[in-house]
């Protein structure tokens, strides 16, 4: 997946696949794509305008629960959420695989 250049090709798998599990999944949203599982991808719309108390568990338990639906994926630990700017949460966290760890990160708008 070559992101600058908006292009998918060539094959890739284990470590290198899963980097582009968790990034797809991360960067599609749950539920507003029709060729897409009810399970695949994360819920973040409806955190705009919540408290950043409320939005960063919640967020955690998301992503939580997003990535672990694929079984290739163990656990997700490490979360670092960084409030510096106001209205954006940012967090970092490592996704555990069976190929390897993933270091990953998300930016939600609330």
């Amino acid at each position: 997946m070559n992101l600058e250049g908006n292009t998918t090709r060539g094959f890739t798998d284990e470590l290198d696949a899963m980097k582009q599990a968790v990034f797809k999944i991360l960067n599609t949203e749950r539920y507003v794509y029709p060729m897409y599982s009810w399970n695949y991808g994360i819920e973040t719309m409806d955190l705009y305008g919540e408290p950043v108390s409320w939005v960063c568990p919640e967020l955690e338990r998301r992503i939580t629960e997003a990535l672990t639906w694929d079984d290739r994926i163990d656990s997700v630990t490490d979360f670092d959420f960084d409030l510096s700017q106001k209205g954006v949460v940012h967090v970092c966290f490592v996704v555990h695989t069976i190929f390897g760890d993933v270091q990953s990160e998300r930016t939600v708008n609330f």
